[in-house]
């Protein structure tokens, strides 16, 4: 008998008698620590659910150069897109939300004076403790992370402890008006800077020297260091400086700011409570942490331990709208970490994100490499993870041609996971203005355009991997070169599954190191019952092979 017509035959043997097997599966997520699924979005870019605060604070859209404008996504838009299951599809289980927070006022040259660079990422902060007009209200934010949580998805903020945003004509105009010439209204990229008087002693009223390195009149000049040096140019907070600091005077002169005088407090310590009020007030589950090389690593670690305190806090006053008891969960930027654990996983960091795997692309096809040097580091080791990703805004979007790969890669890599806005609907690059390229990456959310086949590709990937912890924590084992398939299995929870990829035509496959004979199993990506005889299976022939236990009869 030719192959094809017996592999078929013994296709057909192995799903008989398996009608009427209830569709969903066994599960064992595991952990979130353990299992992190986390989908980052810069919210201006996402969606738009409140039009009415868009121009907030007097901010202007830039036709034909507006890569660095507000483009009018919020914090309602993100829940209207929580509220219709869009992440819940996905297998998300938390959301990285660039920092809500208030941004500077206005905008600052961007790239080569090539385009209005307004905050619109949240890495342009004035005040700490309030919410920006453009990302919605109180209780917009409030409503964004209760229904996350009746969803089992965590929120995340994105921080920064390493600078504030840069003094900006706008908000100079109206809190520190001193340090301007007249005229500043009508600044245009080429002459915004002539509108400042840099050698003014009233920049003093800005931070202050106590508070930043500022290379301005009366501050102490930046280093050469990593922890000591102006970011781009940032002023760069002293959070290694002991000393008490009263509040700046740029913040007493702000009528809605809730920042007061902490008697006794450093900078680093103002900067961990207006920070960690989010997560006592809102219930905010885990910080995502910027440019963590340039912070002290005890900086970092007291973040972590009042943020701890904080949502236990939050979560012993509200018990009916916590996830879990688990603890504060903080991931951090630091620029060129790979998988590996760090340091900096004892220094408050639960995860760090991977920068390697997204230049590993050329091994997305035949991933056997990949997975089992990346198993080596996380299989059986809980208390650390690093998230790995394809896309950033930091750094590039993925190929849109080869998106369909790139998800399969990364979402049956061992370890934890980050999703970036668009890369499940190949969202198209955007403006790249001269002198700053990465902006092409923050375009907007694709909502008209979708790449269907693509999300729902996904989807199935990321609900079958938020369904077991076996895939970022299990021993890796290859099953067979062709087609390729691997095992997972968590010896701790006992999850485990098998992947096959790239199945041209029905085959089979040998399962007994993985489950008992006569077994009944659920294959998630195409749909259908399968069960163990003679220790193999039956692969249908498929892109992607998803094989899980099946819930008890």
């Amino acid at each position: 008998m030719p192959r094809r017509s017996w592999l078929a035959l013994a296709a057909a043997a192995l799903l008989c008698g398996c009608a009427g097997l209830p569709a969903a599966p066994a599960a064992v997520p595991g952990s979130f620590a353990d299992n992190p699924i986390v989908y980052f979005v810069i919210t201006d870019r996402f969606a738009n659910g409140d039009p009415s605060n868009d121009g907030a604070y007097g901010r202007q859209r830039e036709p034909g150069n507006d890569a660095g404008t507000f483009h009018g996504g919020d914090l309602k838009g993100l829940k209207q897109k929580l509220d219709e299951g869009w992440f819940r599809a996905l297998g998300v289980n938390a959301i990285w939300i660039t920092a809500p927070y208030e941004q500077i006022r206005g905008w600052t040259q961007g790239g080569q004076a090539a385009f209005k660079h307004y905050g619109y990422h949240g890495y342009y902060a004035l005040d700490y403790t309030v919410l920006d007009q453009a990302m919605g209200t109180p209780d917009e934010l409030r409503a964004l992370v209760d229904t996350a949580h009746a969803q089992g998805i965590r929120i995340l903020f994105d921080v920064v402890m390493n600078h504030p945003g840069y003094l900006d004509l706008a908000t100079a105009r109206e809190l520190l008006p001193e340090v301007l010439w007249p005229g500043s209204e009508q600044a245009t990229l080429k002459n915004y800077h002539s509108f400042f008087d840099y050698n003014s002693f009233e920049f003093g009223r800005w931070w202050g020297r106590d508070w930043v390195r500022a290379g301005l009149p009366g501050y102490t000049d930046p280093g050469r260091d990593d922890l000591t040096m102006q970011l781009a140019h940032l002023p760069d907070f002293r959070t290694e400086n002991p000393q008490p600091v009263r509040l700046p005077e740029l913040l007493r002169r702000k009528q809605d700011t809730r920042a007061v005088d902490l008697p006794g407090t450093p900078v680093r310590g103002y900067l961990v409570r207006w920070l960690t009020d989010w997560v006592r007030e809102y219930g905010i589950d885990g910080f995502r942490a910027d440019t963590v090389k340039h912070v002290e690593p005890e900086a970092w670690a007291e973040l972590k331990r009042e943020a701890t305190a904080a949502l236990a806090d939050w979560k012993a006053r509200h018990p009916g709208k916590k996830i879990d008891d688990a603890p504060f969960w903080m991931v951090g930027e630091y620029w060129g970490q790979g998988p590996a654990r760090s340091l900096l996983h004892d220094s408050g960091f639960d995860a760090l994100l991977d920068f390697d795997f997204q230049q590993r692309a050329a091994q997305y096809t035949q991933p056997e490499p990949l997975f089992a040097a990346y198993a080596a580091t996380y299989a059986g080791r809980p208390g650390f993870s690093n998230l790995a990703y394809i896309s950033s805004h930091d750094t590039t979007l993925f190929d849109r041609g080869r998106l369909l790969e790139a998800a399969t890669a990364l979402m049956l890599v061992p370890g934890g996971v980050q999703v970036f806005y668009g890369d499940e609907t190949a969202r198209p690059p955007g403006e790249a203005p001269r002198g700053d390229e990465q902006q092409a990456t923050r375009s907007d959310m694709n909502w008209t355009d979708i790449d269907r086949p693509l999300l729902a590709h996904w989807q199935q990937l990321g609900s079958f991997r938020q369904r077991h912890v076996a895939l970022a924590r299990g021993r890796h084992a290859q099953l067979q070169a062709t087609p390729y398939a691997f095992s997972r299995i968590d010896d701790a929870s006992g999850d485990r599954v098998v992947v096959a990829l790239g199945v041209d035509a029905p085959a089979l496959l040998d399962v007994s190191s993985v489950f008992r004979e006569g077994e009944r199993l659920w294959e998630a990506y195409g749909g259908q019952a399968l069960v163990v005889q003679g220790g193999r299976v039956a692969l249908p022939a498929q892109r992607v092979v998803l094989l899980e236990r099946a819930p008890a009869p």
